[in-house]
């Protein structure tokens, strides 16, 4: 285990969070928020004394690291950004516990959007840019940042594809160009450009620049975090309809957009995980609207409504215009289905994503085939090109691994003795990065009436959701911390 070398990325990581901290700083102070203002200046110090510390220890670290470092440093390094983050939050006083602060900050990093805020306006602009920002940040990945800004040499380029890995969402993660630092400058430039565009038409709307910016932090990343207690309610249709759309543009995976680019249409077209993300979100839409007709006076309201809480919740954004918890239980069986799928892989939606979806599905035919015809060889295509073996082996243990501990989870928070449905919609949705779940934990509810326990519990399944649950798992292995 290269130590050194994992300590030289965490003193990146911590700078990099001191460096984004600025902005809501200069909000603070021009807001003429001290205890904020402080709170963020107290927070950088330590940020950069930390930051400098590690630097100095491990300055000679050896360039090279592999898997085994790769997969340690993006579960560590995530709580970190999490545990210093909380920060600001708990020395302003606007979040007075560390454990609901240390909650707030990690579900805002890996882009749930759960919140213990009882009131969110009550929260100064500053400490909302903070939260708001931490979507977009964890929406691509902190590390891709970091590999797509930091230069790399011979000996460290390639072996920074662990890194990658480690932090991408999706069954498999290959590189878009050979150098693994044009890869991730290319995903952060799409991901800004789409950011921007998405900023651009909600100040189109004449939405206020602050709420846009920060509306658009929570969609680009697929977080949530809305900066009212209604969400996006209080906003126009317009509005509530250019936040259906991009929700769903940022669940589309961003080699798609590449290959636009690209003019490779024949390879976009045939993309079968965009096709099943598109068709189960439309199919979605029509049957809860369908089902919540009687409920809104027109046809458009009852459509916007279902296409919008469709899209938030399988791009696992969480915003919403509705309570969708007072709709029938069909239509909030389908919401619930739908936290499960999720978005497709390498996009910032969270879920098990529709391409294992489709593998699973693939792999199930592919069985009952065989039962039938014992002798035929068969093999899983996706996209007409076959899937390697290992992939689809990788996607099962995955699945056992998700509902493992989605079943412990609930169990585990069951202690506090809330409703069997506000327990299973909590896990999900903080295990899937969704944010809202169903009663307690609805669009109108929070989670601070969780303990500290069950919030553990939850901050764990955050993680685990956002970081494909593996590099989660290998902290509390002692085999990860052994020499290679």
């Amino acid at each position: 285990m290269n130590y050194k070398m994992m300590g030289r990325i965490f003193a990146e990581i911590l700078a990099l969070e001191a460096f984004f901290m600025l902005p809501p700083l200069f909000i603070s102070v021009y807001d003429g928020v001290d205890d904020a203002a402080k709170a963020f200046l107290y927070t950088i110090g330590i940020l950069i004394a930390v930051s400098a510390v590690l630097w100095l220890v491990c300055r000679r670290a050896k360039r090279g690291f592999y898997a085994q470092e790769g997969i340690v440093c993006v579960g560590l390094g995530w709580i970190f950004l999490s545990l210093f983050g909380a920060l600001p939050f708990f020395i302003s006083g606007e979040i007075p516990l560390y454990i609901d602060a240390f909650f707030e900050m990690v579900s805002g990093f890996t882009t749930t959007g759960a919140s213990i805020v009882p009131v969110v306006e009550d929260l100064s602009r500053g400490i909302l840019y903070w939260r708001s920002f931490s979507h977009w940040l964890g929406g691509m990945g902190v590390l891709v940042f970091l590999l797509a800004i930091v230069p790399s040499n011979s000996k460290s380029g390639g072996s920074r594809l662990h890194l990658l890995k480690a932090e991408s969402p999706g069954p498999d993660v290959g590189k878009l160009v050979p150098k693994m630092r044009d890869t991730a400058m290319i995903l952060y430039v799409l991901y800004i450009v789409l950011t921007l565009l998405n900023m651009l038409f909600l100040l189109a709307g004449k939405m206020p620049l602050f709420d846009a910016l920060c509306t658009a932090f929570g969609t680009a990343g697929t977080g949530g975090f809305g900066i009212k207690n209604d969400s996006i309610a209080g906003y126009s249709i317009y509005i509530q309809w250019v936040c259906t759309v991009f929700m769903m543009l940022f669940g589309v995976n961003f080699n798609c957009y590449y290959l636009l680019i690209m003019r490779q249409f024949k390879a976009l077209f045939k993309n079968e995980e965009v096709r099943c993300y598109f068709g189960i979100s439309i199919m979605s839409a029509a049957l809860i609207a369908i089902n919540i007709r009687k409920m809104y006076p027109t046809i458009h309201e009852t459509i916007r409504h279902a296409c919008f809480q469709v899209a938030s919740i399988m791009t696992t954004t969480g915003f919403a215009t509705t309570d969708f918890d007072q709709w029938p239980s069909f239509s909030k069986t389908i919401l619930l289905t739908l936290m499960v799928i999720g978005a497709c892989a390498g996009s910032t939606g969270g879920g098990l994503k529709c391409a294992r979806v489709l593998l699973l599905f693939k792999n199930l035919r592919r069985n009952i085939h065989k039962i039938l015809h014992p002798r035929r060889v068969q093999v899983v295509h996706v996209d007409g090109s076959p899937v390697d073996e290992k992939i689809i082996n990788g996607t099962s243990v995955y699945l056992a691994a998700y509902f493992i501990l989605v079943v412990l989870s609930i169990l585990l928070v069951s202690v506090d003795n809330k409703p069997l449905v506000t327990n299973l919609s909590a896990v999900l949705s903080c295990f899937n990065n969704i944010g809202p779940g169903l009663e307690i934990v609805g669009p109108t509810g929070n989670f601070s009436s969780y303990s500290a326990f069950s919030k553990l519990v939850l901050i764990f399944d955050m993680l685990a959701g956002r970081l494909e649950i593996f590099p989660i798992l290998a902290l509390i292995s002692r085999g990860a911390w052994k020499k290679a």
